[in-house]
């Protein structure tokens, strides 16, 4: 992204400047760019919307349903996971399930890139359990694990195989942290043959001795790119090397950016690859919009936005942590049943407020990026980005909470006038562009010049601090400034002579 042009000053001077100034991706037209309305046919929104989903169903429909029209039973399935499938309601094989079933069940190894949403852990969590030996055939129990970035996403990949072994004796345990390690330990001893967890945890298991993975046959790594990028590379490869070398990997991802591609080099033997993502990595069915605004008008144009829209049930994504319980104790005042969630939380909050969500009585949910991979709930219909993504691949996850297994959704992110590169950055990513609207009546932006939040020649983390508080320079400068508390001497230290 080097070379792009600087904002030209006179603009940033001007009434313009409520515009977002970015520079649009050349990487051809945007599938629905052509036949999307103007900005001045903005109030038809509801009928644009009704128009575009019609278009969209009509051409996806016989695709899916010609692709699963034997459904699972075509796959060479057991009886008993024909009979799990159809107690859980699923009915029909996504094409990310269809191709890569047969694959994992003949045992090679498979690297699976797909749009989030599309079924990609029942893609693997029905190999595993085909696969899986008897108790009685088997000296040791543990025959497969599952790496997963995220506590959330243990506890929901978990219950997806407590779900489809019904009616098996397929024990599977969560191995995250947050959780007294002495239960787990426990669970252990009973030797169950499926674990799921996060790498830290996994790792801590192992240097106590109560993990034993020799006996391992199936190892996958789910979202993997989320894992790398949190740093979790030096954890997984200590976990890959304590597994036996004839084992099968399974990997799979929303995206498969180059670190991906060196550790599936790596750790893989002759991957197959399988890419239902190859142009568009954002769903179809989203409808994706964008709001400019300045950032201390974007709590009311949320108000403002959550009236209009009346969702069903909606995440609101923050970038910290702090502004997470802002915006959701600010919100709580005015709209019922919100709740925040941020990796600060305890285990067990955490845990209560992602059932109460999946249970519907959770409306609002105000997160970080903790809650933006692989959970999955149905319920979703608005997913509202109060603070534009750093990285490209966040959004489209964060997206990807709505519109899940084809159904429809739509997503708001609130841009601020001076982040419009990192718009054009999301853009080019998705290959699509992000359609702007407004609110009737509502200011968005001001005209007057922008006041520098900090002094010149400030730390740049400071004046982002000072930004996302609302502090200006002058407020900041008299916090620093104010004198210790009665009774408190500042320590001075002295040179030794």
């Amino acid at each position: 992204m080097k070379g792009r042009p600087p904002v030209p000053p006179a603009l940033l001077k001007t009434p313009r400047h409520a515009t977002v100034w970015r520079i649009l991706p050349c990487t051809g037209p945007s599938k629905k760019s052509a036949d999307a309305p103007s900005i001045c046919e903005i109030r038809g929104l509801p009928e644009k919307r009704r128009r575009r989903r019609k278009s969209t169903s009509a051409t996806d429909t016989p695709a899916v349903e010609a692709a699963g029209a034997s459904g699972f039973a075509s796959l060479g399935l057991s009886a008993a996971t024909l009979e799990a499938l159809g107690r859980a309601g699923y009915e029909q094989p996504t094409p990310i399930q269809q191709g890569l079933i047969p694959l994992a069940i003949s045992g090679v190894d498979v690297l699976g890139q797909a749009q989030t949403g599309t079924g990609k852990t029942a893609s693997f969590v029905i190999p595993i359990l085909e696969r899986l030996d008897p108790r009685q055939e088997t000296q040791s129990p543990m025959q497969a694990i599952c790496l997963v970035p995220t506590r959330e996403l243990a506890v929901q990949v978990t219950g997806e195989f407590e779900k489809l072994s019904h009616g098996r004796k397929v024990s599977t345990i969560a191995l995250y942290g947050g959780k007294p390690i002495r239960n787990q330990i426990t669970k252990l001893k009973r030797k169950p043959e499926v674990a799921v967890g996060t790498p830290g945890r996994v790792l801590d298991h192992i240097g106590r001795g109560t993990l034993d993975l020799s006996g391992v046959r199936i190892v996958v790594l789910d979202e993997a790119d989320r894992m790398l990028d949190i740093g979790f590379r030096p954890d997984i490869e200590k976990i890959l090397r304590r597994c036996p070398s004839e084992r099968q990997t399974l990997l799979l991802s929303a995206t498969v950016p180059p670190p991906v591609e060196r550790l599936a080099r790596r750790y893989m033997k002759d991957p197959e690859t399988l890419n239902f993502s190859p142009k568009d990595i954002s769903v179809e069915t989203i409808d994706q919009y964008y709001f400019t605004v300045d950032n201390d008008r974007k709590f009311p144009l949320l108000l403002k936005l959550m009236e209009r829209e009346q969702p069903q049930q909606s995440i609101i994504f923050c970038r910290t942590k702090r502004r997470t319980d802002r915006i959701a104790r600010q919100l709580g005042e005015h709209v019922k049943n919100v709740s925040g969630m941020h990796g600060d939380l305890a285990q067990n909050v955490r845990d209560r407020v992602m059932t109460r969500f999946r249970e519907g009585k959770i409306a609002v949910l105000v997160a970080t990026d903790v809650v933006g991979r692989g959970i999955d709930v149905s319920g979703i219909s608005h997913i509202i980005n109060f603070d534009i993504p750093e990285f490209c691949d966040d959004y489209v996850h964060r997206v990807g909470r709505t519109g899940r297994m084809g159904r429809e959704g739509v997503a708001y992110t609130l841009v601020t006038p001076e982040e419009g590169p990192e718009l054009t950055r999301i853009e080019m990513r998705i290959n699509r562009l992000l359609e702007r609207v407004e609110l009737d009546g509502f200011q968005a932006t001001s005209t007057a010049p922008k006041v520098p939040l900090v002094a010149p020649g400030a730390d740049a983390a400071k004046a982002d601090d000072a930004k996302a508080d609302g502090e200006s320079a002058g407020e900041a400068e008299a916090v620093k400034k104010r004198p210790p508390p009665p009774g408190r001497r500042v320590r001075r230290h002295r040179r030794a002579l």
